[in-house]
């Protein structure tokens, strides 16, 4: 199937607007860069523009405020705010997807959650304890890499538990709200150090069944528990996961897209003092880099858009189940954009020399920040490159991603 991406463009009538509130977005974050890396998280004013422009209500059904919103314009977004901060970025992209599971609740879950306006956070590694407790549940456990939880009001967390209405354990998100839940502060990281990525804390807190996201039935197709109320909402009608992992290249583009810039207008004005004091830009060494750079981000665009060719080809056709290839498959292209945007980062911060590491200069925290995504276990190369491999011969692939 052939995908008009010009129509869908068009079809997400404010898509400009949308493109300069990320860029006003990620020029704030800039601005107080340095101040970020000190405190370990964006400053609350940078979280507000966020919610000014209404990012987090974009992919919500359109009941509840969300609009239809291409997967081009969607990746633009992320790519954007990265553009000027790679950590604005990242809660940028979560605050858009963390609105998509409550519509997957029963109604009076999904309006609560919806209602409050608040944003949202999650971790998804199964690591709660859950018991039974009458027609709810009680959730104990501590969850580290819960990113922009200093902003936000409500957290899923994950835990594998026999649901009420279910014959053996599944995969869930529990979700409380901030009065319920102690932040743990350990979270001083390599890069993307203003995500506030802390760690959260709860003791026998009780979660009611409807505030359970059911992922494992979600994965396998459903929809929310009392039916598809709206048939056209695009999120119900793709591979859940597949959507909700797709930002992250876009986080990865978006950052090394902003060190290449850094990269050619450093060469322009660069003198090598040990290499005769020629300009850089007459090397041939500086040239051929720079050109292979720019081939590189054009092949990742390339695959970035290739995913959201597909991401539009399930929603048209209402596919929400991959074969084991396909998804394996997309769990490739997100590890190879994640590896090749890492080497791609520290090949310009080696090739620019001495002077890039220094913090007042920016690229380097770049660089860190790029690195840090690359390890995010969504995208992890070899984890990627082996599940493919194996769907490919026939087996099954990663358990998970």
């Amino acid at each position: 199937m052939t995908i008009n991406s010009l129509a869908l463009l068009e079809k997400t009538l404010n898509r400009e607007e949308l493109l300069q509130k990320a860029k006003e977005v990620g020029e704030l974050a800039e601005k107080y860069a340095d101040q970020t890396d000190f405190d370990r998280k964006l400053p609350d004013e940078v979280m507000e523009k966020v919610k000014e422009a209404g990012f987090h209500k974009l992919l919500r059904p359109k009941a509840y405020g969300g609009q239809d919103l291409d997967y081009y314009t969607f990746g633009d977004i992320i790519r954007t705010v990265a553009n000027y901060n790679v950590s604005a970025a990242w809660l940028t992209y979560f605050a858009i997807i963390h609105e998509t599971w409550p519509a997957f609740l029963d109604k009076q879950g999904r309006e609560e959650l919806f209602g409050t306006g608040e944003l949202m956070a999650d971790v998804f590694a199964p690591i709660g304890k859950v018991v039974n407790d009458g027609e709810g549940y009680r959730i104990s456990g501590t969850w580290n890499f819960c990113s922009g939880i200093p902003y936000c009001d409500w957290v899923a967390l994950g835990a594998i538990h026999q649901l009420h209405d279910g014959t053996e354990p599944e995969f869930g998100l529990f979700i409380v709200h901030k009065r319920d839940f102690e932040i743990v502060e350990n979270w001083d990281s390599l890069g993307l150090r203003g995500t506030g990525s802390n760690a959260v804390k709860l003791d026998n807190v009780y979660v009611p069944a409807n505030y359970v996201f059911p992922v494992t039935r979600v994965v396998n197709g459903a929809t929310a528990p009392d039916g598809n109320y709206e048939p056209d909402y695009q999120i119900f009608n793709v591979p859940y996961l597949a959507f909700f992992l797709a930002g992250f290249s876009h986080v990865a583009i978006g950052g090394v897209e902003r060190l290449i810039r850094n990269f050619k207008e450093k060469t322009e004005h660069r003198v090598r003092i040990f290499n005769n004091n020629t300009n850089e830009k007459n090397a041939g060494t500086a040239q051929r880099t720079l050109a292979e750079l720019n081939i590189q981000l054009t092949a990742l665009k390339a695959l970035a858009k290739d995913y959201a060719d597909r991401l539009h080809r399930y929603q048209d056709e209402g596919i929400r189940v991959l074969d084991e290839e396909e998804r394996e498959q997309l769990f490739a292209i997100r590890g190879y954009i994640a590896k090749t945007s890492a080497e791609m980062a520290t090949r310009i911060l080696i090739t620019l020399g001495g002077n890039s590491v220094y913090k007042s200069d920016g690229t380097e925290r770049f660089v860190r920040d790029i690195l840090t995504v690359a390890a995010h276990p969504t995208h992890q190369y070899e984890d990627a490159m082996a599940g493919y491999g194996s769907a490919i011969l026939g087996f099954k692939g990663h358990p998970t991603w």
